[in-house]
């Protein structure tokens, strides 16, 4: 549990880095002077413990390999702030985490819903709506030349991220979408499982919509994880200045080793934050409409459901050859005793952490079509990608009974999260994308 304290927990900048002309950039290559560049976000980059978290610890600690990076983030009562700033001080120049009052589940959240019922602003919106934030933001922008804002997720955009000290240029904005939130949110209005959560989705999603369009509108650049989310952004916003930048994988720490238990040729995992939607209707439609189909062709198969925070709704599920885990503090050696890796997604966007991870680990990997969206896997080969439940299952049931083929699609998985799915070539091509964006915008 986090430690709990009043105020927010705030780590003061150090002296500014050269001004003046010293900012302008030195050409096109290697020689690009080195860059300085404030990361904000509703949540703490590390340690990582969830796809979101994963993305920003990936590129971060790769950029920060060549660039100065501050921080500044809030934290929820989810988190440990001590242990968020100490995993964050290995790589950032600064670290400002701010605790987010508002950031509590339970009857807490319960109410900040109701109040957005009859609010303009989105609960999204309302959530990090904090004073004390801003007034953070203002004295580090002010105390120290930033090149570039990174902001995480739209939600923090109404703050002003435009400020600089006395005389210097303004720094660039450039937003990490993770996902088209507002997209995300009309699938849950679809697919809600009652009617007041249909009506509630219905009405937020129109907000975060406005929202949202308004932060990629009113920012210098936005980069997507996949060419889907590019082309739905470009939908809205034609003239939006995007890049993609696709998930990866640490495939140093992520990959098959010796030391790990041998597949067991039974077990079926899946893995992901139990608390989010897209992981819970995954994990259900999973449990309730494909694996009775494998059950019933393999009665030694175990099915593994790994992740924190599950609701009672999926705790339910639990029996003898269902096991939910929990929060696991490693994920490689279930990944590695593995028969296949589960990724049965009916809703979400950008694209999935879990199967670029599994796919490092050398697992074989069944998929859904929107599941492995933005993966550059050829199905068959790299990766089964079937949709029907009972085409799901089958697809399971063959690699359990074929373990051969199991590997084989495996060991062409990693082969391709090396070639295309590493965080440091992500962020090479990130950083691409600040110098152009510092290259041809105005400050």
């Amino acid at each position: 549990m986090a430690h709990r304290t009043s105020s927010p927990d705030v780590i003061d900048p150090v002296a500014a880095p050269p001004t003046g002309d010293a900012w302008r950039l030195r050409g096109r290559g290697p020689d690009r002077r080195r860059l300085s560049i404030l990361f904000v976000s509703h949540m703490p980059a590390s340690p990582p413990r969830f796809g979101a978290q994963a993305r920003m610890h990936g590129l971060m600690t790769q950029l920060a390999r060549r660039h100065d990076l501050t921080a500044v983030m809030l934290v929820d009562d989810a988190f440990d702030i001590d242990e968020c700033r100490q995993a964050m001080k290995t790589y950032c120049r600064d670290v400002v985490l701010v605790r987010n009052p508002y950031g509590r589940d339970g009857l807490a959240k319960r109410l900040l819903q109701l109040r957005s019922m009859v609010s303009a602003r989105s609960f999204d919106r309302l959530r990090v709506a904090l004073p004390d934030l801003q007034r953070v933001l203002d004295r580090v922008l002010r105390a120290t030349r930033f090149d570039i804002v990174n902001l995480e997720f739209p939600y923090l955009a109404h703050c002003d991220f435009r400020q600089a000290p006395a005389g210097e240029p303004l720094p660039r904005l450039i937003v990490d979408s993770h996902e088209i939130a507002y997209d995300l949110a009309r699938q849950f209005a679809e697919t809600g499982a009652s009617l007041g959560r249909r009506l509630y989705a219905g009405a937020n999603w129109r907000k975060l919509r406005r929202e949202e369009l308004a932060a990629y509108d009113g920012a210098d650049g936005v980069y997507l994880c996949s060419i889907d989310d590019e082309r739905r952004l470009h939908e809205d916003l034609p003239h939006a200045r995007t890049a993609v930048i696709p998930n990866a994988a640490d495939i140093a720490f992520y990959q098959p080793r010796s030391t790990d238990p041998a597949p067991d040729g039974r077990t079926l995992v899946y893995f992901g934050l139990l608390s989010t939607v897209p992981n819970i209707d995954a994990v259900m439609h999973f449990v309730q409409d494909i694996w009775p189909g494998i059950a019933a062709r393999h009665p030694d198969a175990r099915c593994k459901i790994i992740g924190g925070r599950p609701p009672p709704s999926l705790l339910a599920l639990a029996g003898p050859r269902v096991e939910l885990t929990g929060f696991v503090p490693d994920l490689r050696p279930h990944l590695a005793a593995a028969a296949a890796v589960v990724v049965p997604l009916r809703l979400g966007g950008g694209t999935r952490l879990k199967i670029v991870e599994a796919m490092a680990m050398g697992k074989a990997i069944v998929s859904t079509s929107l599941g492995a969206e933005g993966i550059d896997a050829k199905p068959g080969r790299d990766i089964l990608i079937e949709d029907d439940p009972s085409s799901f299952a089958d697809a399971v049931s063959r690699l359990l009974a074929e373990p051969d083929l199991a590997a084989r699609i495996g060991g062409s998985a990693r082969e391709l999260a090396v070639d295309k799915y590493a965080w440091s070539a992500a962020a090479r091509a990130l950083e691409s994308f600040y110098y152009d964006i510092l290259e041809t915008t105005p400050s």
